[in-house]
């Protein structure tokens, strides 16, 4: 089909340029957002007396050859330092798409303190993002005016390099609610890609800069055993935006279900457990737009483990944890 045809190609050739910077987001799409929220913003981390370790992966656009497929390992727990409590993480992520690969390492940092019945926390993340394009496979079709094989702007090799990457944000807890703000990649680091052998070759991959909202609450309904948790997530570069709600219910602390509208692209449905230490979320979109022609929907699962930690104290985090699947 056409549509696949120039969507393939495109994907294949995406950093195939010189000359110019190309510009690209680096930050994987994530319909379960509320269960990782350190993902986007590094004030999340240490927010509940546990090591919190998330594993996950997501496959975008099912159908279509070479579309995105994102694995992602997350951990995190709070600490005391100087009589204030702090949170740490790391985070891990790697992103395929065609021919192209982004892999993400990075440390964070978050600083809490009790501010009107909750908590406010702000924290920072530092790592490095590193770019690969296998240029050795690129395939120029027959008779394509467009594209020669022999053209220095498509690497002819395969091409990779490495940028500091900086990340912050701000997060406010509480017992009903929780909101955060956030931006990544604040350096807007400039990836040099450079070919290997006699004759170098350079490209380069630009990741600007992405700002976050997240939003959400923990509503009791009274007399039963359920629990509504909406929660709303946007984002943008001033260039373009998106955003999505969600409204999940969640039975007896143990079984959740919901749905979620992301703006002009999906329709997803969740379902997620909780046993024992474990916690485990799945959900599925369908797109509502033109590219549900050629893909059967994107598909997200994780699995998290809870380690309790002594904190000196009898628990005063109360609250409902945000990563409640």
């Amino acid at each position: 089909m056409r549509i696949f045809r120039h969507l393939k190609y495109s994907v294949l050739l995406m950093l195939a340029i010189t000359a110019i910077n190309v510009r690209a987001q680096v930050d994987a799409q994530l319909t379960q957002y509320w269960a990782v929220p350190n993902y986007y913003n590094p004030a999340a981390t240490g927010d509940i007396d546990f090591i919190h370790i998330t594993a996950g992966s997501r496959l975008q656009w099912v159908g279509i050859k070479h579309a995105p497929m994102t694995f992602m390992a997350l951990g995190d727990m709070p600490f005391k330092f100087m009589g204030r409590r702090w949170g740490t993480g790391v985070l891990l992520q790697q992103e395929s798409m065609g021919l192209y690969r982004n892999t993400t390492a990075a440390a964070q940092l978050s600083w809490k303190k009790k501010l009107l019945g909750g908590t406010l926390s702000a924290g920072v993340q530092a790592g490095i993002i590193n770019e690969t394009f296998r240029g050795s496979k690129v395939i120029t079709l027959d008779g394509d005016d467009a594209h020669s094989s022999a053209d220095d702007a498509i690497p002819q090799g395969d091409v990779a390099g490495t940028a500091f990457d900086a990340s912050a944000g701000v997060m406010f807890r509480h017992k009903w609610f929780w909101a955060g703000v956030s931006a990544t990649h604040l350096t807007a680091p400039t990836v040099t890609l450079k070919t290997d052998g006699d004759e170098e070759h350079y490209y380069e991959f630009d990741a600007g800069r992405v700002y976050y909202f997240m939003a959400g609450s923990n509503i009791p309904i009274k007399n039963t055993l359920f629990e509504l948790q909406p929660s709303v997530f946007a984002k943008s570069d001033f260039n373009f935006w998106q955003a999505e709600a969600t409204l999940r219910m969640r039975y007896n602390k143990f079984l959740s279900a919901g749905v979620a509208y992301r703006y002009k692209d999906a329709v997803s449905f969740l379902i997620g457990a909780d046993y024992k230490n474990f916690t485990f979320g799945y959900s599925y979109d369908y797109a509502t737009s033109a590219i549900s022609r050629v893909s059967t929907g994107s598909h997200e699962v994780f699995v998290s483990y809870n380690v309790k930690l002594d904190m000196g104290e009898k628990n005063r985090n109360k609250q409902k944890s945000i990563r409640i699947m």
